[in-house]
């Protein structure tokens, strides 16, 4: 009987690795065919203060075939707490129909009493499905306490699953779910949009060339002095006070077209998956590299020692380990200087290092003043 371990990098990897770059080289060409396309100010920017909210409560979930809490004291008085507002008087215990859950919900700006918004309900206990249940009035309330919704509706659940002999098999998630339209708007949130003579545009990234951008866009359609960029973030624009003028000039203002302009060159990784993003204004100085692989094996085989049929002894089996380590020698290899992303990532595909390596040898460029990038690691 043997056991083998290595960290060898497998060659599955490295095409793994490899199929990445390319694809995020074919991105960057479609990225370069774009750019002739200019983003709209709404694509870019929001108004001040126009955002959902978000909405949480806590409800119950009956109708479940024996699948709900067992025994959990919340639920008993959740139950009972329901009943008592029904005129019911009943001291619940180990209802296994029902499942204490949390319901969230997101209500969007301008949203209107009666409007339908949807749900997402999770169960807070040790309930082993939510499928086939109904959420039962539940109010759902703001960061300030009131009441903005209310809740109830069959659940939907995208999972499946069957247990029986021991066995258990068990497809997606089941203790969560998701009612569509399953809350009635209740209360209003206002919003500032009608409020003073202007209007606050956030951009959704702080970059002052795009405030500017922004700025001179709406001073050339509406007028000198119209926008102000207040600072790489904010722009204060100037707004016709009646409602329905300043609607219609908020639909003309946000589909205004903005001058293409390059954004900052950032290299996303994303630690736990392996996965590099890049953008296109990436550039890559020239720089060289030495990278080798470390290969641990470690073997094991079982001696049975048998002694003999007289000697009122024991079998005994003992293990004979053997380890081997043996580091490959590293390669010096020089990247060229790259000004294009497709240029970087014909490089770092030179490389043929899996992505987990990529992390290290990308860092370690940055480290050394090589990659022209901001490098965020999520």
């Amino acid at each position: 009987m043997h056991a083998f371990f290595t960290t060898r990098h497998h060659r599955a990897g490295q095409r793994w690795a490899a199929g990445c770059l390319a694809f995020l080289a074919a991105l960057s060409l479609g990225l370069a065919a774009s750019s002739a396309q200019a983003a709209r100010i709404k694509e870019v920017a929001a108004v001040e203060g126009v955002r959902s909210n978000q909405l949480t409560g806590f409800g119950l979930v009956v109708g479940l075939d024996g699948t709900g809490d067992q025994s959990l004291s919340l639920t008993n008085q959740g139950m009972s707490n329901y009943l008592q507002q029904l005129g019911l008087t009943t001291n619940a215990a180990s209802l296994k129909n029902v499942a204490a859950v949390l319901v969230t919900a997101e209500l969007p700006a301008f949203a209107r009493p009666g409007q339908a918004i949807d749900v997402n309900v999770s169960s807070m206990g040790n309930a082993k499905s939510l499928k086939g249940g109904m959420l039962i009035a539940t109010p759902l309330k703001g960061a300030d306490g009131e009441i903005y919704a209310l809740a109830q509706g069959n659940l939907v659940i995208a999972g499946a699953g069957a247990a029986a002999g021991g066995s258990k098999v068990q497809v997606n998630h089941l203790s969560a779910g998701r009612i569509p339209n399953g809350a009635q708007v209740e209360r209003v949130v206002a919003t500032p949009l009608q409020e003073g003579n202007s209007v606050i545009l956030g951009l959704e990234a702080s970059d002052f060339q795009t405030a500017r951008r922004v700025a001179q866009a709406i001073n050339r359609r509406f007028g000198s002095g119209v926008a102000n960029a207040m600072d790489g973030r904010t722009i204060r624009v100037n707004a016709p006070t009646e409602p329905d003028a300043r609607v219609t000039f908020m639909a003309e203002l946000e589909e205004l077209p903005l001058e293409n302009s390059v954004p900052s060159a950032k290299v996303v990784i994303n630690a736990r998956t392996g996965s590099i993003v890049m953008n296109q204004a990436v550039s890559l100085g020239a720089c060289a590299i030495a990278h080798g692989n470390l290969s641990i094996s470690i073997t094991t085989d079982f001696n049975v020692s048998q002694p003999n049929a007289l000697s009122k002894g024991e079998t005994v089996v003992t293990p004979k380990s053997d380890i081997q380590i043996r580091q490959e020698p590293g390669m010096l290899i020089a990247l060229p200087a790259a000004a294009q992303l497709s240029d970087v990532v014909r490089a770092l595909n030179s490389l043929g290092a899996t992505p987990q390596d990529l992390l290290a040898i990308l860092q370690a460029i940055k480290a050394a003043g090589a990659l022209n990038a901001e490098l965020e690691v999520i």
